[in-house]
């Protein structure tokens, strides 16, 4: 399954939620996550999605740590399961 696919399946699950999955493209600061969630309560999750099984890389993973560092939740998410467990958690 591609990338794409697991974002279409992202983005359906938020909005069933209530939510809005935006894609992010951060022209000025690479590694930064692909997508925000944006779910009802002013609840905000930052979410990289990956090809099936890939694992970000290292300048991603320096990002997610930083953005960890100020207390945001950011998900890294690279197959239809781990996307449904997310969304199971919200």
């Amino acid at each position: 399954m591609k990338e794409n696919k697991l974002e279409q399946h992202l983005v359906q699950s938020i909005k069933s939620l209530g939510g809005q999955c935006v894609k992010f493209p951060p022209l000025f600061y690479a590694g930064f996550p692909d997508r925000l969630c944006l779910l009802p309560g002013g609840l905000l999750i930052f979410v990289e999605t990956k090809a099936p099984y890939e694992k970000p890389r290292l300048l991603q993973t320096k990002v997610h740590a930083s953005l960890r560092a100020l207390g945001f939740r950011v998900e890294v998410l690279n197959t239809i399961e781990a996307i449904d467990g997310f969304i199971l958690t919200l």
